[in-house]
């Protein structure tokens, strides 16, 4: 069971050292003699049509819109395992990781309405600090090598499962635009195929594909955002083994999938969103409320949040520390938790997608101070309070 544990680790680890690596050079790109050729890039239009039915969109859209939902498809897939056989499949295990999902997102949306309550516009972003980056708080911890336990590696993971589940319904309920019926009709029906491919034991990974797409694309019409087909179809994947091979489509499509996300998809969408003009930006636009709420929510919302619930969840017996853990260092991941790259970008690109460029960039900046912010301060935190590991005794010269 260590094993595929041991790999994923190692694999969402080098995906955030990449995602930090690509966003650094979108900040450098859109702040440099080139910075129109990278807003050339993201505006340029893409375009596919099949007789009457077009979509057209430029290319950030399709990486927002389109990659990403293969990036929800993957997350669906491993809910799916997790809570079947994984880690959540263990109620006791369930309890602290829950708790922390709870008060981190809970404290940092708070104290974003707090600072913006005066803007109804801003207002909108309140969920944007309530996200955590798994690949980057996990790039963090590889950092430190051997001396992070497994134990709490694992905590984090399952409290990012946890912190997906909430965004994934925060995303459905309050970022949905005008909403179109008869998209609305094509995919319920969708679900309904996928369904009844799930009931009739059917194991070919194309026909839930070619659904999925379909899905996808009256997703994309109704007004709901159109990355949630891909938990919807993550879903019906089987995980029962062929009898033929020994093999389950779930864990194969998981296990091809994981790759491509983590060196492409993500790494791609970093580039696009976190490029930020920063010239004639005034200080107003660095310290205004929207970036200042995004920061100080991601910074101290979410570690307040997630230590502080998970503290009084396990004084109440409701949950335990995880093994060979220490206080200290579980505050050291409730910090890395305010690291909310991605998924705070896909919901700031939604909460903003109609109020301009200045919300657009303060967001960013938010976004990014937040998540820098809490990423060093995890690192030095944790450095300090993790155990050293033994030093080797000098040879005596015979």
């Amino acid at each position: 069971m260590l094993s595929p544990i041991r790999d994923f680790l190692k694999l969402e680890s080098a995906s955030g050292i990449l995602l930090i690596a690509a966003s650094v050079v979108a900040m450098a790109l859109a702040n440099s003699p080139f910075a129109g050729s990278y807003m050339q890039i993201l505006e340029l239009p893409v375009a596919v049509q099949v007789g009457a039915l077009e979509i057209a969109k430029p290319l950030l859209l399709w990486v927002n819109d389109g990659l990403m939902a293969v990036f929800f498809f993957l997350i669906g897939l491993e809910l799916k395992r997790e809570f079947v056989e994984g880690e959540l499949s263990d109620m006791r295990k369930i309890a602290l990781p829950a708790l922390g999902a709870v008060g981190g997102m809970a404290l940092p949306a708070a104290i974003y309405l707090l600072i913006n309550r005066g803007d109804p516009v801003a207002l909108s972003g309140w969920a944007i600090p309530a996200a955590t980056d798994i690949a980057f708080a996990l790039g963090v911890l590889a950092l430190l090598g051997p001396r992070v336990p497994n134990t709490l590696k694992i905590f984090l993971v399952s409290l990012a499962i946890f912190d997906d589940i909430g965004a994934i319904v925060i995303i459905a309920l309050f970022y949905t635009a005008n909403l179109s019926f008869t998209a609305l009709w094509v995919s319920l029906i969708c679900i309904v195929l996928l369904s009844l491919l799930n009931w009739r034991g059917a194991m070919s990974v194309s026909l839930y594909i070619m659904v999925g797409i379909v899905m996808w694309v009256a997703l994309l019409k109704s007004g709901i955002h159109a990355t949630l087909a891909g938990i919807i179809l993550a879903m019906f994947i089987p995980m029962t083994k062929e009898a033929d091979c020994g093999r389950s489509p779930l864990h194969e499509m998981e296990h091809d999938l994981h790759g491509a996300v983590s060196f492409v998809i993500l790494p791609l969408f970093a580039f696009v969103n976190a490029g930020v003009p920063l010239h004639g930006m005034t200080p107003d636009d660095l310290l205004g409320p929207v970036p200042v709420g995004i920061a100080l929510g991601l910074l101290l919302g979410k570690q307040l949040g997630v230590f502080g619930l998970c503290y009084i969840g396990i004084k109440l017996g409701l949950a335990k520390l995880p093994a060979g853990v220490s206080w200290g260092s579980f505050y050291g991941v409730a910090i890395l938790c305010g690291i909310g790259f991605t998924m705070s970008l896909f919901i700031g690109s939604l909460a903003f997608e109609r109020a301009g460029p200045p919300y657009v960039d303060q967001n960013r900046i938010g976004i990014l101070a937040g998540s820098f912010l809490s990423a060093v301060l995890g690192y030095f935190w944790l450095s300090r309070s993790l155990p050293r590991p033994p030093r080797t005794a000098p040879e005596n010269a015979s």
